[in-house]
Parts: C-alpha cells; structure tokens; sequence
C-alpha cells in the first residue's frame, strides 16, 4: 500500500473516537517493528521521524526509501504515513516533503504567535499543493525529544483563543496544543489539562488535537483525551526504554555475546510488543 497522508486517518479517528498512534523511527529495527505491530493489529500507523533521528539513518530520502521497502517486503495493507517530527524550519519540511514524506509538523511554538502563524501558513500553502497534511504547535511541550529541549521554566500551556486563532488562518490539518503532557520519562505524575483541552476542542472547528508526551500517561487519561478531541498520540520514549531493556537483559543474560541479530532481535520484539498494547490502548487496533 502507498505511503498516505494523516488527514484522513485522523480525521476517521476522530469521528470515530480512537486514535492513531505516531511511534517514532530510531534505525531499522524501529522500523520493522513498528511496521510488524501496525500490520499485525490491521491499525493505521503514523512513522514519526525526527530530524536528528533522520540524519542518523542517512537522511530524509533514505529513511521514505526504508520504510516503502519495507512496505513491500512485509506485504503491510495499513495505511502508513511517513511524518516529520518538530520540523525546525519552513526548509526542512519543504526537504522532507520533497523526499517523500507524507506529512510535516511545523513547530513554531518558540515563535510569537503572529511568526508562528506566518511560518506555519507558508509550510501549509507548500505542503497542501501536493497532497501533504500538515501537524502545527501552540505552547510549549516540556522535556527532551532528540534534537528539542524545553525546559520545566519554558514550559507553557497553550491559550484557546490563540489556537483557534492559528488554526483558522493557516489550515493546518491537526494541532498539537501543550496541555500538560512532556517529552521523555515524567519525573512526576503527568497533570495534564482537560478543562483547557475540553475548551481548545471545541473552539477549533473539528480540528483533530495531538497528544505529545504520549509515554506514561494513564490509559484513563489517554482515553479522556481522546475523547476530548485527540485523535494522534505520539510514543517514542516508552519504546526506546523497553528495546533498551531487552538489549541489557540478552547481554546480561550472555555476557559473550557479540552477534548484534541476537541482541538487537530481542530489542525488535521489545518494540513491537510496545507498539501493539498502544494501539490497542488508542483504540486504532481492527480500524484499517
């Protein structure tokens, strides 16, 4: 199946009150499993790639390259969309989009509001002409997220009237509104803000919310997102921790070992099995 856009998957999820989840890619075996599980639990999947994580792998061609092959290789009948995480620059989501990708999140959240539109609306005007959906941010997300770091006095949550406003003079396609949740692990329980969420849904005209941070957050209050709006939650930290895992227990377990399949496999199946209970948590399972 073609690499696909998240308009419609969203917009599905939405109306039907579940969510698709956005796991980010770190090399290949991020990639397999994460193809696996979404083909496997017949869900949509958003492949998240960071612009860190992309110049790791080799770049934006490369990585839509791995993913299609992979496509193919695993006969995966989903709907698989390739998304720019935290894109940086109007640039290199322009990069992105010419590589392949099939959607760009734009953040301007570090920018006044007036720039963050601005940059925002020209990244729609370039990405919509050819069929890309585009992912905006208002407020700031806390914690670390690879190349992104916002720090607990930065943080902010962000004001409805602002969203709204945003949201109906760029067209973008989804929003990620900072409400509480943080990048990486919680270093306390997340506290995340409904009342504010509840309002922000129901300004922005059926606009689907995005949940960032997705990574130790109750399932009670994943679904109470979702319910107010979010139909994308995004996982990266939570995979990383358990591939992460099965990497030291295999080597824990044989000290001797050097073959990289026998300890990178484990952390491949510890991926997919995140993956899986997330999509069976969001609700996306069987939605394909």
């Amino acid at each position: 199946m073609p690499l696909v856009s998240m308009k419609e998957m969203l917009e599905t999820a939405k109306a039907e009150n579940y969510a698709v989840g956005q796991f980010n890619l770190n090399n290949m075996e991020f990639t397999q499993a994460i193809l696996q599980a979404a083909e496997e639990e017949k869900s949509p999947v958003i492949c998240g790639v960071s612009e860190g994580a992309a110049r790791y792998m080799g770049g934006f061609e490369f990585v839509v390259d791995m993913v299609k092959a992979y496509i193919k290789a695993y006969n995966v009948t989903v709907p698989v969309a390739i998304h720019l995480d935290h894109g940086s620059s109007f640039e290199s989501c322009v990069q992105a989009i010419k590589a392949g990708f099939t959607s760009v999140m734009i953040d301007g959240s570090h920018h006044p509001l007036e720039e963050n539109i601005a940059i925002t609306k020209r990244v729609v005007d370039v990405a919509h002409s050819v069929g890309v959906s585009v992912e905006a941010e208002l407020g700031r997300v806390g914690g670390q997220e690879d190349d992104l770091i916002v720090d607990d006095a930065e943080a902010a949550y962000a004001i409805p009237s602002e969203c709204k406003e945003l949201v109906e003079q760029t067209g973008v396609d989804c929003l990620a509104a900072a409400l509480g949740s943080v990048h990486g692990p919680y270093k306390g329980e997340p506290n995340l803000g409904f009342d504010r969420m509840e309002e922000i849904n129901q300004m922005i005209g059926g606009i689907p919310l995005v949940l960032h941070g997705g990574t130790g957050i109750p399932t009670d209050d994943v679904k109470k997102a979702i319910r107010f709006g979010h139909a994308k939650v995004n996982v990266n930290t939570e995979s990383q921790i358990t591939s992460a895992q099965a990497v030291r227990d295999t080597l824990a377990a044989q000290p001797e070992q050097y073959d990289p399949r026998k300890y990178l496999g484990p952390a491949r199946d510890a991926i997919k099995t995140t993956v899986k209970g997330k999509m069976q948590e969001f609700g996306s399972s069987n939605k394909a």
